[in-house]
């Protein structure tokens, strides 16, 4: 039995310690409530009005940053307000925008910077700067990086969706092309239709803007010690940086010489004139040789675009941003003429130069993507509110009318079990 002196000085304890464990809770508590101030806003051009995509927008002074999506939306936490926000993407001038309310509607707007040189400057600069950036790029190639890449893969016959994928893979990439994956987790809903894309991620998987193996005597890319055989070249102009102190982004449109008949390709390079580093590139094929293993059906006017975006470091090597790949084509299928296309876009995150021991799988002709994903269970709860799956949401219509009829999951059978021996 405890004493009265005793329980007087537990009860006079108590007293004294709970205002203190308030406290300390208030004080512990108030910068994660701090922490929930949540910022949500787009970025646009000032001129056309359309929304930028991975722009880059931060908190003047600070580290805490994000980028916008493919829709130009950006969602950031900040600590307190007020906040200067520093909005800038490239081909455009920096801005900023005082945020003084959560509920306040942002909307940053970016002049254009594409600052054209002096005609007596241009001659044959592109193509030094091609070809810098080409030596840059085999210098550097064996750098590699490790991280997580989500895909999504969409197919409209006539207009309509068909098919949609994702996945997200382990990923190691280097300065010019994933070079392997290992699938974490993945998803398929499609519905009956005259064709389907059992690997499409080949494309993706596959495109680098260099190959080591190459024979540079022949190669036909645009990186290459071929440029000036194989290219015409019209720099752009010069697109500031975001640090405006350095020289900034050569913008360069190429497209094959007339006399390659064999293969078309146009497109633009961005190259960053300090370090000759490729910042963005986007390129067209025109005349993409495409087919399908029904004898009843053939591609015609096909087209393949392909654009690549490199993340925003410092230096002479950057890891992959995003990956984009479109087909277009004409399917005819006996009387039949169909419009078709699909689509893929590939977002890389958690970057990271730490190698790791996941077993990485190089692309192969033999690859099936409904495979890879039967090899996993299917993880709703994986997906649902998936903050890196809401960074694309173009195609969310198109997710909720799959989920809705109960899709995911289901169209993925298991594969069949193997008799016991």
């Amino acid at each position: 039995m405890h004493s009265t002196a005793h329980l007087s000085a537990l009860t006079t304890f108590r007293r004294w310690l709970l205002p203190v464990f308030l406290l300390l809770l208030g004080v512990l508590l108030a910068p994660a409530a701090q922490a929930q101030i949540q910022l949500k806003g787009i970025v646009i051009d000032k001129d056309t009005k359309e929304r930028l995509p991975f722009a880059s927008v931060a908190v003047q002074g600070t580290g805490n940053g994000t980028a916008t999506n493919m829709e130009g939306e950006f969602t950031l936490k900040v600590a307190k307000l007020p906040v200067v926000l520093l909005a800038s993407e490239l081909g455009h001038v920096r801005d900023t925008l005082r945020i003084t309310s959560p509920t306040q509607t942002i909307e940053i707007a970016l002049g254009s910077a594409s600052i054209v040189l002096p005609e007596v400057k241009v001659g044959s600069y592109p193509f030094q700067l091609v070809d810098r950036a080409f030596r840059n790029m085999q210098r550097n190639y064996r750098r590699k990086f490790y991280g997580k890449a989500f895909y999504r893969q969409t197919t409209r016959i006539d207009n309509e969706p068909t098919e949609l994928q994702e996945v997200v893979w382990n990923v190691k990439s280097n300065n010019a092309r994933i070079e392997g994956t290992a699938i974490a987790q993945g998803r398929y809903a499609g519905k009956q239709a005259i064709t389907n894309f059992s690997n499409f991620s080949l494309y993706t998987k596959s495109y680098g803007l260099f190959d080591p193996s190459a024979d540079t005597t022949k190669s036909l890319a645009l990186l290459s010690p071929n440029v000036v055989k194989n290219y015409e070249l019209e720099l752009k102009g010069i697109v500031a940086g975001a640090d405006t102190t350095k020289g900034g982004i050569a913008e360069i449109d190429f497209n094959t010489r007339p006399e390659l008949t064999k293969y078309k390709s146009e497109g633009t390079i961005w190259i960053d004139i300090d370090t000759y580093r490729v910042v963005r590139y986007r390129m067209t094929t025109p005349n993409f040789t495409g087919g399908t293993n029904n004898p009843d059906q053939k591609f015609r006017d096909t087209k393949l675009d392909i654009e690549m975006s490199f993340q925003n470091t410092e230096g002479e090597v950057a890891p992959l941003e995003y990956m984009k790949t479109n087909l277009t084509a004409t399917l005819v299928s006996g009387k039949d003429v169909t419009p078709l296309n699909v689509s893929s876009f590939t977002f890389f995150y958690d970057t990271n130069t730490t190698p790791t021991s996941i077993p990485y799988a190089r692309v192969s002709l033999q690859d099936r993507d409904l495979t890879a994903i039967r090899s996993i269970k299917y993880d709703p709860e994986f997906w649902a509110n998936n903050p890196v799956v809401r960074r694309t949401p173009v195609e969310d219509e198109v997710i909720a009318a799959f989920e809705k009829k109960g899709a995911f999951g289901t169209m993925v059978k298991p594969a069949p079990a193997r008799p016991a021996r």
